[in-house]
């Protein structure tokens, strides 16, 4: 189905996302959310106040389909234009075994921070000396001093 070949009764029947995505295939380029909706407007023949109230929700169309992908310049394509590389999960896992035990020095530096967390200085205010004048009360001595 073609844009150009469908009347305006046959386009006000199709959502903005579903005009973008034809525009995009006929036309085959990119462009920005509002370079984009503008088209949509047109195709419309809607006016610049009701592009204004609905660009928004043009965008977050655009952002929850399946179909469209942001690229980098901040254009929108049809991701169907973009392939997307397939990653062999058992590839992953043979090239981590082919490290060597001295490309893993993770440990050593985790066990570093953990003692340097963990260890309690005597200036530290979580220190049990701090506890001392803390004093526990029942749920009736809660009460009465409410």
């Amino acid at each position: 189905m073609k844009l150009s070949k469908m009347n305006k009764e046959e386009i006000e029947l199709l959502s903005y996302t579903n005009i973008a995505k034809l525009f995009l295939e006929e036309n085959k380029v990119t462009m920005n959310t509002a370079d984009l909706f503008k088209e949509v407007c047109k195709l419309l023949e809607l006016s610049e106040r009701d592009y204004q109230n609905k660009i928004a929700d043009f965008f977050q169309s655009l952002t929850t389909s399946k179909e469209f992908i942001l690229l980098d310049d901040g254009k929108w394509d049809l991701k169907t234009n973009h392939k997307s590389k397939k990653i062999d999960m058992d590839d992953l896992y043979e090239e981590k075994d082919d490290l060597s035990d001295e490309d893993y020095d993770i440990e050593d530096e985790e066990t570093d921070e953990e003692d340097e967390f963990n260890s309690i200085d005597d200036e530290d205010e979580y220190a049990e000396d701090d506890l001392s004048d803390l004093t526990i009360l029942n749920e009736d001595e809660l009460e009465d001093s409410e």
